[in-house]
């Protein structure tokens, strides 16, 4: 089953993580182009897969001591290069430039084939599950920079 898991988050590469999805309708406008606000789902599947494919799901960091730990998008950089289009096959790759402190800072990429699609930069804010900023523990940034930009 764990297997099964890992097969749907996609993988860790020697850069990161590599997530691969299709675009579907649900995904387009009217004119069959990804609507622009559907790529902050790709990118966060992207995320969060990374995140549990380094064994750090988000379900179990916010019960992992009396504190708490959760990570929210405190800022993003989006640049739209190409569109995609309905049926196309897409590969979203995140990778880590910083973590340390209350902060992690992600690089992502979304291509179709060789073709950069989007270019985003996530600056992640480390907080308790009280809201309040809390140090990324050494052992979870650790498994963040193994897989540097």
């Amino acid at each position: 089953m764990d297997s099964e898991k890992f097969l749907l988050a996609g993988e860790l590469t020697e850069n990161g993580h590599k997530l691969v999805q299709r675009v579907y309708y649900e995904d387009t406008d009217f004119s069959g182009l990804i609507y622009h606000a559907r790529y902050l789902h790709f990118l966060e599947r992207g995320r969060s897969d990374y995140l549990r494919c380094l064994g750090c799901e988000q379900s179990a960091l916010i019960e992992a001591d009396e504190e708490g730990l959760v990570f929210v998008v405190h800022r993003m950089e989006i640049d739209f290069k190409q569109p995609a289009r309905m049926d196309d096959v897409i590969t979203i790759t995140t990778s880590t430039e910083k973590a340390g402190g209350a902060k992690m800072v992600l690089n992502q990429q979304i291509r179709r084939g060789e073709t950069l699609l989007i270019a985003a930069k996530v600056v992640i804010a480390v907080i308790n599950k009280h809201g309040r900023p809390r140090r990324l523990p050494e052992t979870i940034a650790e498994k963040f920079l193994g897989h540097p930009v």
